[in-house]
């Protein structure tokens, strides 16, 4: 079919788990994985089943024991060396994600770009995993903190973002020292099993034991319900809908396991009368159909000043007129399709209930063929009820404001809090959308997109987008224990809060 499939070594029907080199398991049911912009299949998965699963998650416990003695510089260049591999592999992996996820290709090379940047951030931190001392009250002792690996981590993935959302959790994960276990979307298996095939190899190179990083392609109702009650997981990092995201945390906190939660948004960008037109539209518009609407950090919602909503509205549409829908391989496509009729269905049913509570398309949202559509400008007033939840799809919902503190008020009163963005060059209006009494969201922009955030800061967002941090600044806390040390070599023995306690 493509010959970029053959060098990933995806072809015909393939086992859906794997603990390491040559060692894959997979005889549960058999999935097809196929083009969403075609509807053509492109290879076969075998799921694992349940006693696959156990196969598997021993072997990242037993594997656990060996890795975490490995020092951290060394796994650090265990994960540079797939940052490498990564690389030598982009043009080809870049191409299986526009294939099977339908993002257009420059998206599906700078998705595996992203996964190559967070291996060279993560070798870095593998000499930066740093504790802290602290002055104590008793004479003559030590207090100080550190942190040890946390243990074997489940990963929980969406279609969305097929690799680099592994990226940020694995690598970051593997040079703490602990092992990984990553149950992809069935939706794109594909992509998973290439990654773990170039993992094996660096792996494998290493001399590094089986179990280390370990792949089970499964349902969520089968592999991801197991993972989330599996005591030997100590952390499940997931990333999805709120709903999955409620349902998993509830049978992770039964057992006092840790979840990191990385689920919906509802972005919102305020336009406001100082800002600079040329540079919001653009913005603007790649938040928008960016992945054909299907990034938890599009952007749904716009806030725009009553005095120019008129002139934005004209400019993102004649915008959208330009754009080019097609085939995501295809040179110079802007927009692919919606990964798969369901998807479909749901935008068009939000654009019916949209109308239904006063709304008014202005251009768009027209089912074309198979998961085409056509990208949605929607004019509502305010937030009404389907604009308070994520469609995951290309609609951008309008609606105005007349002063700042009413755009933030609008901006603020979705139960989501993810991304967020404002458009201005006024000082006061910038540093209050910044400030204590601004966005509520856990990624902040000022004259940028709301989409496209970089590696080095954390990712993650408040309310129903879970609380989870993932990727830079200080997000490896999250996957190591951390562990308060006091030494005292006094030769007596104080007591802390001045306590006298008699011999």
């Amino acid at each position: 079919m493509h010959s970029f499939l053959n060098r990933l070594g995806i072809d015909g029907e393939l086992p859906g788990g794997s603990l390491g080199h040559d060692a894959w398991v997979g005889s549960g049911d058999t999935i097809a994985s196929v083009d969403p912009a075609t509807q053509e299949e492109i290879a076969r998965v075998r799921l694992v089943t349940q006693e696959e699963y156990d196969t598997l998650a021993t072997a990242s416990v037993r594997a656990f024991k060996e890795w975490r003695d490995v020092p951290a510089p060394k796994r650090g260049e265990v994960v540079l060396d797939i940052g490498t591999a990564l690389r030598e592999k982009k043009k080809d992996l870049g191409r299986l994600v526009s294939l099977e996820m339908g993002k257009i290709l420059p998206e599906g090379e700078g998705e595996v770009q992203e996964a190559i940047d967070v291996a060279a951030f993560a070798a870095g931190l593998s000499r930066q995993l740093y504790g802290r001392t602290m002055g104590s009250e008793r004479p003559d002792h030590r207090l100080y903190e550190q942190w040890h690996p946390l243990g074997p981590v489940g990963i929980i993935t969406a279609f969305n973002f097929p690799v680099a959302v592994w990226g940020w959790n694995a690598l970051i994960a593997l040079v703490c020292g602990d092992t990984t276990l990553w149950k992809p979307s069935t939706k794109v298996p594909l992509c998973a099993i290439a990654v773990q095939q170039i993992v094996n190899g660096v792996l494998e190179e290493h001399g590094a034991p089986h179990g280390v990083s370990c792949l089970a392609c499964g349902t969520g109702r089968e592999i991801g319900a197991r993972m989330s009650a599996d005591r030997r997981l100590p952390l499940i990092s997931a990333t999805g809908s709120v709903r999955m995201g409620r349902t998993l945390s509830q049978a992770v906190s039964a057992r006092l396991g840790r979840a990191l939660l990385e689920l919906g948004g509802n972005n919102a960008a305020i336009v406001t009368p100082s800002a600079d037109l040329g540079q919001a539209i653009r913005a603007i518009v790649f938040g928008a159909v960016g992945t054909a609407g299907q990034r938890c950090t599009s952007l749904r919602r716009l806030i725009v000043h009553e005095d120019i909503k008129e002139g934005v509205v004209a400019r993102i549409i004649g915008a959208y007129r330009s754009l080019t829908l097609g085939h995501p391989l295809e040179k110079g496509t802007s927009m692919g399709p919606l990964i798969d009729g369901q998807a479909v269905s749901a935008m068009m049913a939000a654009l019916d209930e949209a109308g239904e509570q006063g709304g008014t398309i202005l251009y768009g949202g027209t089912h074309l063929r198979g998961s085409f559509v056509t990208p949605a400008v929607v004019e509502v007033p305010g937030n009404v009820p389907i604009v308070m939840q994520e469609t995951f799809a290309p609609i951008l919902y309008v609606m105005s404001y007349t002063e700042i503190e009413e755009a933030l008020q609008m901006h603020n009163e979705v139960p989501q809090g993810l991304a967020s963005a404002i458009f201005s060059n006024t000082l006061t209006e910038t540093e209050l959308f910044l400030s204590t009494r601004g966005s509520d969201c856990g990624i902040v922009n000022v004259n940028a997109s709301t989409s496209g955030a970089e590696i080095g800061g954390a990712f993650g967002g408040e309310k129903d987008t879970g609380g989870g941090r993932e990727a830079g600044s200080d997000a490896w806390k999250a996957y190591m224990r951390r562990q308060t040390v006091t030494v005292n070599w006094s030769g007596a023995l104080p007591l802390s809060q001045g306590i006298d306690f008699p011999d």
